[in-house]
Protein backbone atom coordinates (compact mmCIF):
# COMPACT_ATOMS: atom_id res chain seq x y z
CA UNK A 1 0.00 0.00 0.00
CA UNK A 2 1.26 3.48 -0.89
CA UNK A 3 0.58 6.47 1.35
CA UNK A 4 0.32 9.93 -0.19
CA UNK A 5 2.60 12.46 1.53
CA UNK A 6 2.90 16.22 1.79
CA UNK A 7 5.91 18.00 3.31
CA UNK A 8 5.52 21.55 4.60
CA UNK A 9 8.65 23.66 4.98
CA UNK A 10 10.25 21.72 2.14
CA UNK A 11 12.84 24.37 1.25
CA UNK A 12 14.60 24.20 4.65
CA UNK A 13 17.19 21.79 6.02
CA UNK A 14 14.76 19.58 7.95
CA UNK A 15 12.30 19.56 5.07
CA UNK A 16 15.05 18.67 2.63
CA UNK A 17 16.21 15.79 4.81
CA UNK A 18 12.66 14.50 5.12
CA UNK A 19 12.38 14.53 1.35
CA UNK A 20 15.76 12.81 0.86
CA UNK A 21 14.63 9.92 3.04
CA UNK A 22 11.05 9.84 1.78
CA UNK A 23 12.22 9.71 -1.85
CA UNK A 24 13.53 6.17 -1.29
CA UNK A 25 10.79 4.99 1.06
CA UNK A 26 8.88 2.15 -0.65
CA UNK A 27 5.53 2.95 0.96
CA UNK A 28 5.46 6.76 0.79
CA UNK A 29 4.60 8.79 -2.32
CA UNK A 30 5.61 12.45 -2.02
CA UNK A 31 2.99 14.40 -3.95
CA UNK A 32 3.07 17.88 -2.45
CA UNK A 33 5.77 20.18 -1.10
CA UNK A 34 5.10 23.59 0.41
CA UNK A 35 6.98 26.66 1.56
CA UNK A 36 6.32 30.23 2.63
CA UNK A 37 8.45 32.88 0.87
CA UNK A 38 9.62 30.35 -1.74
CA UNK A 39 6.16 29.21 -2.83
CA UNK A 40 5.79 29.05 -6.60
CA UNK A 41 9.43 28.08 -7.20
CA UNK A 42 10.73 24.66 -8.28
CA UNK A 43 11.77 22.50 -5.33
CA UNK A 44 15.05 21.68 -7.03
CA UNK A 45 16.05 25.35 -6.96
CA UNK A 46 16.26 25.04 -3.15
CA UNK A 47 17.12 21.34 -2.81
CA UNK A 48 19.31 20.70 -5.87
CA UNK A 49 20.50 17.36 -4.47
CA UNK A 50 16.97 15.90 -4.69
CA UNK A 51 17.08 14.94 -8.35
CA UNK A 52 14.27 12.37 -8.20
CA UNK A 53 11.88 15.08 -6.95
CA UNK A 54 12.83 17.74 -9.50
CA UNK A 55 9.30 17.69 -10.96
CA UNK A 56 7.78 19.18 -7.79
CA UNK A 57 6.95 22.86 -7.36
CA UNK A 58 6.66 24.50 -3.94
CA UNK A 59 3.11 25.47 -3.07
CA UNK A 60 1.80 27.75 -0.33
CA UNK A 61 1.65 26.25 3.17
CA UNK A 62 -2.08 26.22 3.85
CA UNK A 63 -4.42 23.62 5.35
CA UNK A 64 -6.22 23.43 2.02
CA UNK A 65 -3.04 22.44 0.16
CA UNK A 66 -1.98 19.93 2.84
CA UNK A 67 -5.40 18.31 3.29
CA UNK A 68 -6.21 15.24 1.23
CA UNK A 69 -2.94 13.42 1.92
CA UNK A 70 -2.54 10.32 4.07
CA UNK A 71 0.52 11.74 5.83
CA UNK A 72 1.64 15.32 6.39
CA UNK A 73 5.13 16.13 7.69
CA UNK A 74 5.65 19.65 9.03
CA UNK A 75 9.11 21.24 9.13
CA UNK A 76 8.10 24.73 10.21
CA UNK A 77 9.42 27.25 12.76
CA UNK A 78 7.93 27.03 16.26
CA UNK A 79 4.57 28.71 16.51
CA UNK A 80 3.70 27.98 12.87
CA UNK A 81 2.79 24.26 12.99
CA UNK A 82 -0.02 24.71 15.49
CA UNK A 83 -1.69 27.27 13.25
CA UNK A 84 -1.84 24.73 10.41
CA UNK A 85 -2.53 21.47 12.23
CA UNK A 86 -5.71 22.66 13.90
CA UNK A 87 -7.37 22.70 10.47
CA UNK A 88 -6.14 19.34 9.17
CA UNK A 89 -8.54 16.37 9.08
CA UNK A 90 -8.38 14.06 12.13
CA UNK A 91 -7.85 10.99 9.93
CA UNK A 92 -4.61 12.43 8.48
CA UNK A 93 -1.39 11.33 10.13
CA UNK A 94 0.43 14.56 11.00
CA UNK A 95 4.06 14.49 12.12
CA UNK A 96 5.36 17.81 13.40
CA UNK A 97 9.14 18.29 13.31
CA UNK A 98 8.80 21.64 15.06
CA UNK A 99 8.44 22.34 18.76
CA UNK A 100 4.74 23.18 18.92
CA UNK A 101 3.48 19.85 20.25
CA UNK A 102 6.39 18.43 22.26
CA UNK A 103 5.86 19.85 25.74
CA UNK A 104 3.26 18.43 28.11
CA UNK A 105 3.46 21.34 30.56
CA UNK A 106 2.05 24.62 29.27
CA UNK A 107 4.14 26.48 31.87
CA UNK A 108 7.31 25.09 30.23
CA UNK A 109 6.07 26.33 26.85
CA UNK A 110 5.39 29.79 28.25
CA UNK A 111 8.80 29.96 29.93
CA UNK A 112 10.92 28.80 26.98
CA UNK A 113 8.90 29.63 23.85
CA UNK A 114 5.92 31.86 24.54
CA UNK A 115 2.88 32.48 22.38
CA UNK A 116 -0.06 30.15 21.90
CA UNK A 117 0.21 26.69 23.42
CA UNK A 118 -1.10 23.96 21.12
CA UNK A 119 -0.99 20.90 23.39
CA UNK A 120 1.23 17.81 23.46
CA UNK A 121 1.18 14.97 20.94
CA UNK A 122 2.65 11.46 21.04
CA UNK A 123 6.40 11.96 21.36
CA UNK A 124 8.41 10.57 18.46
CA UNK A 125 11.39 8.86 20.10
CA UNK A 126 10.49 5.16 19.82
CA UNK A 127 13.48 3.86 21.81
CA UNK A 128 13.00 6.16 24.78
CA UNK A 129 12.41 4.23 27.99
CA UNK A 130 9.36 5.16 30.02
CA UNK A 131 8.01 3.91 33.32
CA UNK A 132 5.51 1.76 31.38
CA UNK A 133 7.57 0.64 28.39
CA UNK A 134 8.98 2.50 25.40
CA UNK A 135 8.13 5.62 23.50
CA UNK A 136 6.94 3.53 20.55
CA UNK A 137 4.00 2.25 22.61
CA UNK A 138 2.26 5.63 22.29
CA UNK A 139 2.98 5.82 18.56
CA UNK A 140 1.05 2.73 17.47
CA UNK A 141 -2.00 3.95 15.59
CA UNK A 142 -1.32 7.59 16.49
CA UNK A 143 -2.61 10.34 14.19
CA UNK A 144 -0.65 13.20 15.74
CA UNK A 145 3.09 12.86 16.45
CA UNK A 146 5.64 15.38 17.72
CA UNK A 147 9.10 14.60 16.39
CA UNK A 148 11.80 15.48 18.93
CA UNK A 149 14.26 18.29 19.23
CA UNK A 150 17.59 16.91 18.04
CA UNK A 151 19.58 17.90 21.12
CA UNK A 152 16.77 16.82 23.43
CA UNK A 153 16.39 13.30 22.07
CA UNK A 154 20.16 12.80 21.97
CA UNK A 155 20.56 13.68 25.65
CA UNK A 156 17.44 11.75 26.69
CA UNK A 157 18.62 8.59 24.91
CA UNK A 158 22.01 9.10 26.57
CA UNK A 159 20.71 9.22 30.14
CA UNK A 160 17.30 7.51 30.32
CA UNK A 161 18.69 3.94 30.70
CA UNK A 162 20.56 4.90 33.86
CA UNK A 163 17.50 6.52 35.39
CA UNK A 164 15.21 3.63 34.40
CA UNK A 165 17.61 1.11 35.92
CA UNK A 166 18.15 3.19 39.06
CA UNK A 167 21.94 3.30 38.70
CA UNK A 168 22.37 7.09 38.30
CA UNK A 169 21.08 10.08 40.21
CA UNK A 170 18.54 12.17 38.25
CA UNK A 171 19.91 15.42 39.69
CA UNK A 172 23.25 17.06 38.92
CA UNK A 173 23.20 15.79 35.34
CA UNK A 174 25.59 17.58 32.99
CA UNK A 175 25.59 17.53 29.20
CA UNK A 176 27.86 19.43 26.80
CA UNK A 177 27.15 19.11 23.10
CA UNK A 178 29.18 19.84 19.99
CA UNK A 179 26.58 20.64 17.32
CA UNK A 180 26.55 21.51 13.65
CA UNK A 181 24.85 24.77 12.64
CA UNK A 182 22.28 23.06 10.39
CA UNK A 183 20.31 22.40 13.58
CA UNK A 184 19.53 26.12 13.70
CA UNK A 185 17.76 26.03 10.34
CA UNK A 186 18.40 27.58 6.94
CA UNK A 187 17.42 31.17 7.66
CA UNK A 188 20.26 33.66 7.38
CA UNK A 189 21.81 34.46 10.77
CA UNK A 190 25.05 36.40 11.23
CA UNK A 191 26.37 34.07 13.95
CA UNK A 192 26.00 31.11 11.58
CA UNK A 193 27.88 32.60 8.64
CA UNK A 194 30.88 30.53 7.57
CA UNK A 195 33.23 33.35 8.57
CA UNK A 196 31.78 33.24 12.09
CA UNK A 197 31.80 29.43 12.46
CA UNK A 198 34.90 28.16 10.69
CA UNK A 199 37.98 27.75 12.85
CA UNK A 200 36.18 28.29 16.15
CA UNK A 201 33.84 26.71 18.69
CA UNK A 202 30.98 28.94 19.85
CA UNK A 203 28.87 28.21 22.97
CA UNK A 204 25.29 29.47 22.95
CA UNK A 205 22.18 29.41 25.15
CA UNK A 206 24.42 28.97 28.20
CA UNK A 207 23.13 28.84 31.76
CA UNK A 208 19.83 27.03 31.48
CA UNK A 209 18.29 29.07 28.66
CA UNK A 210 18.19 26.55 25.80
CA UNK A 211 14.67 25.66 24.68
CA UNK A 212 15.38 21.93 24.66
CA UNK A 213 15.94 21.78 28.43
CA UNK A 214 12.27 21.24 29.44
CA UNK A 215 11.96 18.61 26.71
CA UNK A 216 14.97 16.77 28.10
CA UNK A 217 13.74 16.82 31.70
CA UNK A 218 10.26 15.79 30.55
CA UNK A 219 11.75 12.68 28.91
CA UNK A 220 13.93 11.87 31.91
CA UNK A 221 10.98 12.13 34.28
CA UNK A 222 9.06 9.76 32.01
CA UNK A 223 11.94 7.30 32.37
CA UNK A 224 11.15 6.89 36.05
CA UNK A 225 11.93 9.80 38.33
CA UNK A 226 9.84 12.47 40.02
CA UNK A 227 12.43 15.13 39.32
CA UNK A 228 15.35 15.68 37.02
CA UNK A 229 17.76 18.56 36.58
CA UNK A 230 20.44 19.10 33.99
CA UNK A 231 23.14 21.61 33.17
CA UNK A 232 23.00 21.76 29.38
CA UNK A 233 25.55 23.60 27.22
CA UNK A 234 25.55 23.39 23.41
CA UNK A 235 28.56 24.52 21.39
CA UNK A 236 28.47 25.20 17.65
CA UNK A 237 31.44 23.64 15.87
CA UNK A 238 32.46 23.85 12.20
CA UNK A 239 30.69 20.79 10.80
CA UNK A 240 27.52 21.19 8.77
CA UNK A 241 25.62 18.45 10.58
CA UNK A 242 25.99 16.22 13.61
CA UNK A 243 25.77 16.18 17.40
CA UNK A 244 28.34 14.77 19.81
CA UNK A 245 26.80 14.85 23.29
CA UNK A 246 28.99 14.18 26.31
CA UNK A 247 26.75 13.61 29.33
CA UNK A 248 27.75 12.74 32.89
CA UNK A 249 25.78 11.65 35.95
CA UNK A 250 26.50 10.64 39.52
CA UNK A 251 26.40 6.89 40.06
CA UNK A 252 24.04 5.68 42.76
CA UNK A 253 25.95 4.49 45.80
CA UNK A 254 26.55 0.75 45.62
CA UNK A 255 26.09 0.46 41.85
CA UNK A 256 29.05 -1.32 40.26
CA UNK A 257 30.68 -0.35 36.98
CA UNK A 258 29.38 -3.60 35.49
CA UNK A 259 25.81 -2.81 36.57
CA UNK A 260 26.04 0.65 35.07
CA UNK A 261 27.18 -0.63 31.68
CA UNK A 262 24.59 -3.40 31.78
CA UNK A 263 21.80 -0.81 32.15
CA UNK A 264 22.65 0.73 28.78
CA UNK A 265 23.45 -2.51 27.00
CA UNK A 266 20.19 -4.09 28.15
CA UNK A 267 18.16 -1.01 27.27
CA UNK A 268 19.31 -0.96 23.65
CA UNK A 269 20.11 -4.61 23.00
CA UNK A 270 17.22 -5.06 20.58
CA UNK A 271 17.11 -1.56 19.12
CA UNK A 272 18.20 -1.34 15.47
CA UNK A 273 18.97 2.38 15.54
CA UNK A 274 20.54 2.87 18.98
CA UNK A 275 23.75 0.92 19.50
CA UNK A 276 26.07 0.78 22.51
CA UNK A 277 29.72 0.43 21.54
CA UNK A 278 32.10 -2.04 23.25
CA UNK A 279 33.91 -0.90 26.35
CA UNK A 280 36.70 1.52 25.50
CA UNK A 281 35.14 2.58 22.19
CA UNK A 282 33.54 5.98 21.58
CA UNK A 283 31.67 7.33 18.54
CA UNK A 284 32.46 10.13 16.13
CA UNK A 285 29.87 12.22 14.35
CA UNK A 286 31.42 11.05 11.07
CA UNK A 287 30.26 7.51 11.87
CA UNK A 288 26.57 8.44 11.73
CA UNK A 289 26.54 10.94 8.86
CA UNK A 290 23.36 10.37 6.85
CA UNK A 291 22.23 7.47 9.06
CA UNK A 292 19.28 7.06 11.40
CA UNK A 293 21.70 5.77 14.03
CA UNK A 294 22.64 6.86 17.53
CA UNK A 295 25.98 5.45 18.65
CA UNK A 296 26.75 5.45 22.36
CA UNK A 297 30.08 5.06 24.13
CA UNK A 298 30.13 4.56 27.88
CA UNK A 299 32.78 4.89 30.59
CA UNK A 300 32.61 4.74 34.38
CA UNK A 301 34.89 7.20 36.15
CA UNK A 302 35.17 5.44 39.49
CA UNK A 303 37.47 8.12 40.93
CA UNK A 304 34.67 10.71 40.93
CA UNK A 305 31.75 8.29 40.94
CA UNK A 306 30.27 9.38 37.63
CA UNK A 307 29.32 7.72 34.37
CA UNK A 308 30.33 9.40 31.12
CA UNK A 309 28.06 8.81 28.12
CA UNK A 310 29.15 9.99 24.67
CA UNK A 311 26.48 9.87 21.98
CA UNK A 312 26.78 10.73 18.29
CA UNK A 313 23.84 11.37 15.96
CA UNK A 314 23.18 13.13 12.68
CA UNK A 315 20.96 15.97 13.87
CA UNK A 316 19.02 16.06 10.59
CA UNK A 317 18.40 12.28 10.47
CA UNK A 318 18.08 10.53 13.83
CA UNK A 319 17.67 13.95 15.43
CA UNK A 320 14.80 15.06 13.19
CA UNK A 321 13.70 13.60 9.85
CA UNK A 322 14.68 9.99 10.55
CA UNK A 323 12.89 10.05 13.89
CA UNK A 324 9.81 11.50 12.20
CA UNK A 325 9.72 8.80 9.53
CA UNK A 326 10.51 6.02 12.01
CA UNK A 327 7.58 7.21 14.14
CA UNK A 328 5.29 7.41 11.11
CA UNK A 329 6.21 3.85 10.17
CA UNK A 330 5.12 2.68 13.62
CA UNK A 331 1.89 4.68 13.52
CA UNK A 332 0.94 3.18 10.17
CA UNK A 333 1.82 -0.40 11.09
CA UNK A 334 4.84 -0.57 8.77
CA UNK A 335 8.12 -2.20 9.79
CA UNK A 336 9.87 0.42 11.90
CA UNK A 337 13.06 0.37 9.86
CA UNK A 338 11.40 0.89 6.46
CA UNK A 339 13.19 3.50 4.36
CA UNK A 340 15.85 4.14 7.01
CA UNK A 341 19.48 3.06 7.10
CA UNK A 342 21.89 2.36 9.96
CA UNK A 343 24.79 2.92 7.57
CA UNK A 344 26.48 6.28 7.39
CA UNK A 345 28.44 7.93 4.59
CA UNK A 346 32.25 8.05 4.64
CA UNK A 347 34.63 9.71 4.23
Amino acid sequence: MSFSVAVAGASGYAGGELLRLLADHPDFDVRTVTAHANAGQPLVDHQPHLRSLRHLVLEATTPEVLAGHDVVFLALPHGKSGEVTASLPPETLVVDCGADHRLVDEADWDAFYGGDYFGAWAYGVPELQTSTGRGRDALVGAKRIAAPGCNASTVALSLAPGIAAGVIEPLDLVSVLAVGPSGAGKSLKVNLLASEVLGTANPYAVGGTHRHIPEITQSLRAAGTDRASISFTPVIVPMSRGILATSTARIVQGATAAAVREAWETAYADEPFVQVLPEGSFPRTADVLGANTALIGLAVDETVGRVVVVTAVDNLVKGTAGAAIQSANIALGLPETTGLSVNGVAP
